[in-house]
């Protein structure tokens, strides 16, 4: 059953071998994919606009991350704000999550947009005196909902080390069907639609991706048929197909996390570590440490070398650090759709029902064998505190 599932899918891919007349001097491009996507009928034309819009945005970001060394008092350092997290928000977080909105939010196509660094999720349409409203079709709520990290790493631009956008995109749900949190008292209805488009798990979710900002920028997209990748081509600015397919390999000899918080761990990962590192695991062989500090950056090289990533939960943060709406379950579609997996500790990411916007989750996520030997630690595990924090995730309890 499967095996027939994973050749369904594979048939139904967008197959960039069949595209004609592609000009030899550009190759297939993102905006020729998403053409021959909607001719196809495998999105439609509202999703190809957000997906352009995130092009554009992505553009713009890039070549900000690139001048930022040369502009560090418009764009480095603190902006002097905290967010709901209680993060200090750094320039370029504040004006990529401006870059990034306001592209997402002049398609006139999404009813929500949900971001890190807004404190909540914010109506999807805009229009103002510079871009006035074309018509009132088009100032319509739209029927999607974008969740998104505008600068994930952000705090490493000052020193030059990879940077990323994660993203992902819900359909717009009947807020008349969505079951909301209890605490929605001060809410007007709108904020009430707003948060009842965002708060989704991930497997709702009907396309993913992220963009490396780096040696080159990268952009990588899944809409549920494999993954695909882009890298930008300055010169005619445009993002170029360089990766038709990308495939997790079943098992790695790398693991992504950091190290220095080992201690903390639960007993399950800290014995998952310690196996691999010494090599008495099951491949047998001593596993190599990456580790960024970048999500992105460290997702992609997994995705493409196999092996693990993981951001664990630890004694202080029990739900872990990461955020499940727009960080943890974009990423983990995209690493589900090139063939591995992503799972919590005894969960899969995906299956969690998020109670709030910023709500963290602890998430491990890589190829598939290397997945399922880490989940094999806390299936064995006794605790029964571990157990609980899993289940309350999956009940929809867990804290934010």
């Amino acid at each position: 059953r499967r095996r027939r599932a994973a050749v369904a899918q594979r048939a139904s891919r967008v197959n960039p071998d069949d595209f004609s007349d592609v000009c030899e001097q550009t190759g297939i491009t993102l905006s020729r994919y998403l053409i021959e996507s909607t001719k196809r009928g495998v999105i439609d034309s509202d999703l190809a606009s957000v997906f352009n819009s995130i092009r554009e945005a992505s553009k713009v970001i890039s070549k900000l991350v690139n001048t930022a060394p040369l502009r560090q008092a418009e764009l480095l350092g603190l902006e002097g704000e905290v967010n709901v997290q209680g993060e200090d928000q750094k320039k370029l977080d504040v004006i990529t999550n401006d870059v990034f909105k306001a592209a997402l939010q002049y398609t006139g196509k999404l009813g929500t947009l949900a971001s890190e660094e807004e404190d909540a999720p914010v109506i999807g349409t805009n229009a103002s005196d510079a871009l006035p409203v074309l018509s009132d079709t088009f100032a319509e709520t739209g029927k999607y909902v974008c969740v998104f990290d505008p600068l994930d790493g952000s705090s490493n631009v000052d020193a030059g080390i990879p940077v990323g956008t994660i993203f992902g995109v819900f359909r717009e749900p009947d807020a008349d069907a969505c079951e909301l949190p209890d605490d929605l008292d001060q809410l007007s209805s709108e904020e009430a639609q707003c948060l009842a488009g965002a708060l989704q798990p991930g497997k709702a979710l009907v396309a993913s991706g992220y963009v490396l900002y780096s040696a080159s920028t990268e952009l990588v997209l899944t809409i549920g048929r494999g993954v695909i990748g882009f890298t930008l081509d300055a010169s005619i600015g445009e993002f170029v197909l360089t990766r038709p397919t990308i495939e997790i390999p079943k098992r790695g000899k790398i693991y992504s996390l950091n190290q220095a918080n080992i201690n903390e761990w639960d007993e399950p990962m800290q014995k998952y570590i310690q196996a691999i590192r010494s090599g008495s695991g099951e491949s047998g062989k001593a596993y190599s440490l990456r580790y960024i500090g970048s999500m992105v950056g460290d997702i992609h090289r997994t995705l493409l070398y196999g092996g693990i990533f993981a951001y664990p939960a630890d004694s202080k943060n029990q739900d872990g650090k990461l955020r499940l709406l727009y960080e943890g379950a974009p990423m983990s579609m995209i690493m589900e759709q090139a063939g591995g997996k992503a799972v919590t500790g005894h969960s899969r990411v995906l299956d969690i029902p998020p109670t709030k916007v910023h709500q963290r989750v602890p998430v491990i996520l890589g190829s598939p064998e290397d997945v399922d030997e880490c989940q094999k630690y806390y299936f064995e595990s006794n605790d029964p505190v571990l157990k609980a924090r899993c289940e309350a995730r999956l009940q929809g309890l867990a804290k934010a």
